[in-house]
């Protein structure tokens, strides 16, 4: 791939290649470098989410660059999924739908048995396609109720700048807690 006067996908074209053919190959290897607990909580359900989006409201994300598209469907299927962790996750917690093991034991667990990181992986992806429905029937009661009111005053973008930000203050908390526990673990052995 080089730059040049020829500007192809993204920018970027071939010499004396077939753009398509490279194109893919380039898609290829990106899906091949996503892990699948990132193509399963992630680009699965954002995908599946800007599908249902189309067919049950007036928004439609559907990019046909497929380049950009596996970006923003991506980060779409990322955000689906920190609403799950941050908010269903304790949810289920709460009303005892769920119960979860200290994550030291898991940590542990997971060293003696390597199912259990397997069993983890599943699990977040029921959780995620369980956010990915939460989100689809806040955003179709949105486009139903609330979209033009919001969409004429111009509030709609900045809802969902701050609550992007606050969202993903709260998933670097989290995350971070996890390193720390992590570390933690990692000195009383």
């Amino acid at each position: 791939w080089i730059l040049s006067e020829r500007r192809g996908l993204c920018g970027l074209s071939v010499v004396g290649g077939n753009v398509k053919t490279e194109y893919e190959k380039f898609m290829k290897e990106i899906i091949d470098k996503i892990s699948s607990y990132n193509l399963f909580n992630y680009l699965f359900p954002g995908i599946i989410f800007v599908v249902l989006l189309r067919k049950f409201t007036t928004i439609d994300l559907v990019i046909e660059n497929n380049f950009l598209g596996v970006f923003l469907y991506y980060f779409i299927g990322l955000v689906v999924s920190r609403i799950g962790s941050l908010i269903l996750e304790p949810l289920f917690n709460k009303i005892k739908l769920v119960t979860f093991s200290d994550y030291k034991d898991f940590i542990e667990a997971s060293k003696k048995d390597e199912k259990i990181e397997l069993f983890s992986e599943v699990n977040n992806t029921y959780r995620t396609i369980a956010s990915l429905f939460l989100c689809l029937s806040i955003t179709v009661i949105y486009d139903k109720l609330f979209s033009e009111f919001l969409s004429n005053h111009g509030i709609d973008i900045y809802l969902i700048i701050v609550g992007l930000l606050t969202l993903f203050i709260f998933s670097y908390k989290k995350q971070t807690g996890y390193i720390n526990q992590r570390i933690e673990k990692s000195k009383n052995s």
